[in-house]
């Protein structure tokens, strides 16, 4: 009732303008009514939308379930209270909310049409929330390859290279420069006027396929979004590849064999979440065009999967971990 009387007084005072302004007003006007988004979802047949839900809330609860034993079994056992498992609780914390951003709302596109609704300021949350969580973590990829670099490279030092306080500016400047790159997004998306359609080709809200909506010219957002995305992510990647190859140099040179494997075994762990996490983002944000389905698809590994891989990777290939659990459960029990 509100939405008729609202409208019919827009008509009656438009119907007094000119008619060269009327539809300039029209179009601003409608600009403002836009409140609402709908999420199309996954790119999928409607007979398979509940075995995907089945499927993707087992993920979702193995992946909040493990990264929390993650930062329980890191908190209580003293053993691993070292760098390399301080950026790693910093991790599964960002993974265990990363994927509460994106998946809550998927399974709710899943479950009923109804679920799709997304009201304008929830997708900016949204958006600002990926985009911070997601950044902060290409980030910690980063600084952790570097202190696998220094541990392995620079064993005699890594203790005063790495100190608390080291560790601390390091995963804090993560944090910040996160929070500046998805605000930068975020601000950029939004400014522009947004007139209709409403559906969003994808399971979440991401800048490629709400900059589709716009009523205006988007390519100082797309410009940003190669840039501030695409470029930084590549910078990270190409550093991490670059830490690695020293890693493996130095790794080269150790004489006994046990040594050569432990080693690798530490860096595998964090190559393989790695590469889950940078291969998609390339893929979507440096890539010329959109294709919504690919983007779609691509975009549920670094969503839904690499949230999880962390966990299996760190506890399963990890002795150190492994133990550290198996303690805490024979506590517990």
């Amino acid at each position: 009732m509100k939405m008729g009387v609202q409208f019919s007084i827009t008509y009656w005072v438009l119907s007094l303008l000119p008619q060269g302004q009327t539809q300039k007003a029209w179009k601003m006007t409608n600009v403002s009514l836009v409140t609402m988004f709908f999420l199309m979802g996954l790119p999928c047949a409607p007979a398979l939308d509940i075995p995907l839900l089945g499927l993707f809330l087992v993920i979702y609860v193995l992946t909040v379930v493990g990264n929390l034993l993650i930062l329980l079994v890191i908190t209580v056992d003293s053993h691993l209270h070292s760098p390399m498992y301080y950026f790693l609780t910093n991790l599964s914390f960002i993974d265990m909310w990363f994927s509460t951003v994106t998946v809550p709302k998927m399974l709710m596109t899943l479950a009923s049409p109804g679920g799709r609704a997304i009201s304008f300021h929830s997708c900016v949350a949204q958006l600002y929330s990926f985009h911070f969580l997601g950044s902060t973590e290409c980030f910690l990829y980063t600084v952790m390859s570097y202190d696998r670099y220094l541990a392995i490279s620079h064993p005699l030092r890594y203790t005063s290279m790495m100190s608390g306080r080291t560790c601390a500016l390091l995963a804090t400047s993560t944090w910040l420069s996160g929070s500046l790159h998805s605000a930068v997004q975020t601000t950029l998306t939004f400014r522009l006027p947004y007139c209709g359609p409403i559906q969003i080709q994808h399971y979440f809200c991401d800048a490629p396929p709400i900059l589709k909506l716009a009523c205006a010219d988007t390519s100082v957002n797309e410009m940003v979004i190669f840039v501030n995305i695409g470029v930084v992510a590549s910078g990270c990647f190409l550093l991490i590849v670059l830490s690695y190859v020293s890693i493996v140099w130095s790794i080269l040179k150790i004489r006994t064999s046990e040594g050569r494997h432990k080693a690798f075994q530490t860096c595998a762990s964090h190559c393989i979440v790695v590469l889950c996490f940078f291969v998609p983002c390339v893929f979507i944000y440096l890539r010329p065009g959109s294709r919504d389905a690919v983007d779609g698809v691509v975009a549920v590994f670094y969503t839904v999967l690499t949230p999880l891989l962390n966990p299996v990777v760190y506890t399963l290939r990890n002795k150190e971990v492994k133990r550290a659990l198996w303690k805490l459960i024979e506590t517990v029990t």
